[in-house]
């Protein structure tokens, strides 16, 4: 789920899968294990994220998802530590023609309330995602699926509109993912909260017991649930809701709670880092934050009185030298970003760091005297004076301070006088693309767990980013990365795609933001859960 407004997520899934052709296919499950007792006690985990809807058609928020990830049954899920999609409730699942891909479900699965779950319920359940296409649901991601096919009971076809979509599994075990009861869920319309916990429409490793929505939901650990995840480690999870992170802080403090998740800020972070009564997990996460380039406006950019390509390279191949990421992620988040080096969030395939290497002083340090010698054989006169734009309410309120820091370390070198202004998001997201801003700030959550998801939307020639950036052989190797089926072969022209836009900047990344959780010291399993996939996995939780 891209973290930015609906609108503009909805575009970028659009973008993001419509424009592929992939190819890939998972295997076999081997792995998976019917659910057994769970031994630990209960635990208790606080969030400030909320719920909107539990129903899979009418809500695309981390909150929402947190829920269904526990209760709906998905086709494909992946392993605590990884994002590599494998068959969950599935048998196996992969591509049986270009067009085609082919899912084999499980014998013998059911709901909690003791409907049979089987292919009739999965065509429904994307059947009915596309058919309803809430505005605030995630159906735009299906935006590749031409239609569903129950073969028999346990076999489903997904015929695709684009040959070879090697997204599609990583689809699967996303937000329009989980597959929910025929006998229970209308086709056309949201189902509300209540009713969905009063059928006992539940198949995924816990069911509910009580549900008082964005106060206080119950876990109860699924014995009939025979996916990839096993069995909970825990039979009774509480998820208690908290309106301020002040009083999240206090309660994970004084063990109140087990686990604080989602959202702390920086600074509470940073305090209880210094508290022996609890632990602070880290995990690699998905979000990144960058500035973006406009090639039209920017200085020397193409429709500027001084159009000078080589002369607009420059300024940007300058402001990567002078960027000191690690102050930004040390000073401003406390080190709940790190800095980032690629264009691809570490920890996804062919993920490296061109960035590092080519700019700054090669190791990721910032070098004022390689900046002014980019400046200098561009015969760009210094201090050369810059708009630089950033939002200060949808990225948070320590926005300001990061464009604060920017704006010192390119004007301490005495090749820039920065003009920092900021704008409400309502306004900037609008502007920004409408070539207002000359260099702006965005972030960026990925919609699912693959690579694709950082260069398709930001790099094709009719990107999300509006700053027209065209370059014909970038455009070509994503095309090729996005229809190739060898995974080594992939992941190479992943790493040559990211070394080739680093020569152009684009974009300049600056930091990745870490999955951050609190627990009391006797609380074990988190760090497992805080993965490439993103997904808070409660059933690993345990004390």
């Amino acid at each position: 789920m891209a973290k930015t407004t609906s609108a503009v997520r909805g575009a970028v899934a659009l973008v993001g899968i419509s424009a592929l052709a992939l190819a890939a296919c998972t295997g076999p499950s081997g792995g998976s294990s019917p659910s057994g007792s769970a031994a630990s006690g209960p635990i208790t985990v606080g969030t400030t994220d909320k719920v909107t809807f539990l129903d899979p058609a009418g809500s695309y928020d981390n909150g929402s998802f947190l829920v269904m990830n526990q209760i709906f049954p998905f086709l494909l899920n992946s392993k605590p530590g990884s994002a590599e999609p494998q068959p969950d409730i599935a048998e196996s699942a992969s591509f049986t023609s270009p067009k085609e891909y082919t899912v084999k479900l499980k014998s013998g699965l059911k709901w909690a309330n003791g409907d049979t779950l089987d292919s009739a319920d999965v065509k429904f359940s994307f059947d009915r995602q596309v058919k309803i296409n809430d505005p605030n649901g995630p159906a735009s991601l299906l935006e590749n699926l031409e239609s569903t096919e129950a073969k028999d009971a346990t076999t489903v076809v997904f015929h695709l509109k684009l040959e070879n979509d090697q997204t599609f599994p990583q689809v699967l075990t996303g937000p329009v993912g989980p597959i929910v009861d025929h006998n229970v869920f209308p086709a056309d319309k949201v189902m509300n909260d209540e009713d969905i916990i009063a059928k006992k429409a539940f198949a995924g490793p816990y069911t509910v017991s009580s549900y008082q929505k964005n106060q206080l939901v119950s876990f109860k650990a699924n014995p009939d649930y025979k996916g990839l995840l096993g069995a909970p480690k825990t039979d009774t999870v509480n998820l208690k809701y908290f309106s301020d992170s002040n009083n999240l802080k206090l309660e994970v403090q004084q063990g109140s709670i087990d686990v604080a998740w989602r959202s702390l800020t920086a600074t509470d972070v940073d305090s209880l880092a210094k508290d022996s009564k609890v632990a602070v997990h880290k995990g690699p996460g998905g979000e990144i934050r960058y500035i973006v380039y406009n090639f039209d406006t920017m200085p020397f950019g193409a429709k500027t009185p001084e159009a000078d390509p080589a002369k607009a390279l420059a300024v940007r191949q300058a402001m990567a030298d002078l960027v000191d990421r690690d102050a930004i992620a040390q000073q401003v988040y406390k080190g709940t970003y790190t800095p980032l080096y690629s264009y691809v969030a570490d920890g996804f395939l062919g993920a490296n760091t061109p960035l590092k290497d080519m700019y700054g002083d090669g190791s990721g340090k910032p070098s004022a005297d390689k900046a002014k010698k980019a400046l200098s054989d561009a015969g760009i006169q210094t201090p050369l004076a810059i708009n630089l734009q950033y939002n200060p309410d949808h990225y948070g309120k320590s926005s300001g301070d990061e464009y604060a820091l920017v704006k010192q370390q390119l004007e301490s070198s005495g090749l820039f006088k920065v003009n920092l202004q900021s704008t409400e998001w309502v306004t900037y997201q609008k502007d920004r693309a409408k070539d207002v801003y000359p260099m702006y700030q965005l972030g960026w959550f990925p919609d699912f767990s693959d690579p694709d998801n950082y260069l398709t939307p930001f790099f094709t020639k009719n990107s999300f980013l509006k700053n027209h950036y065209d370059n014909a052989t970038v455009q070509d190797l994503v095309a090729k990365e996005a229809t190739n089926p060898d995974k080594s072969a992939r992941e190479k022209q992943i790493q040559d795609i990211q070394t080739a836009v680093a020569k152009d900047l684009p974009t300049l990344p600056l930091l990745q933001g870490s999955q951050v959780a609190v627990a009391g010291s006797s609380v074990k399993g988190v760090e497992t859960t805080l993965d490439p996939s993103f997904k808070f996995r409660l059933g690993v939780l345990s004390k």
